[in-house]
């Protein structure tokens, strides 16, 4: 099970790789709160797609691989993405709204599992010759 979920975040990751890389404007436009935080900036959401779609990938290899580390490497950027998220959280003033409502289930939740995942997920051992 902790494989299919493993899987599910990687989709969850590449799916926002693609939308931000392919149609930054309609990605600035619905995610909530993202307008609060300043003008849209194209080359910043689709520079942002690029390190999801590299977390994503490094978490696929990861998987695909049995390679703990590079899962671990894969879910470092949405847990530090989270964080700041937390971060501006609490500059909001710990509202629970919309915007707090989406970050937890969209940014907080798939991060946490991802990197928590990550650490449960086995070690291979490696046959030295």
């Amino acid at each position: 099970m902790t494989r299919i979920i493993q899987w599910v975040l990687v989709g969850w990751f590449l799916m926002l790789a693609v939308w931000m890389f392919l149609s930054p404007m309609t990605w600035y436009q619905i995610t909530p709160g993202v307008k609060e935080m300043g003008p849209f900036n194209m080359h910043f959401v689709m520079d942002l797609g690029l390190v999801f779609f590299a977390s994503a990938a490094a978490m696929a290899y990861g998987l695909y691989r049995q390679d703990k580390t590079a899962i671990v490497c894969g879910a470092f950027w949405p847990v530090l993405h989270a964080i700041f998220h937390i971060f501006i959280w609490f500059q909001r003033g710990v509202p629970f709204d919309l915007i707090a409502f989406s970050n937890l289930f969209g940014i907080q939740l798939p991060a946490w599992a991802a990197l928590f995942l990550a650490f449960k997920h086995p070690t291979r051992r490696v046959q030295h010759a």
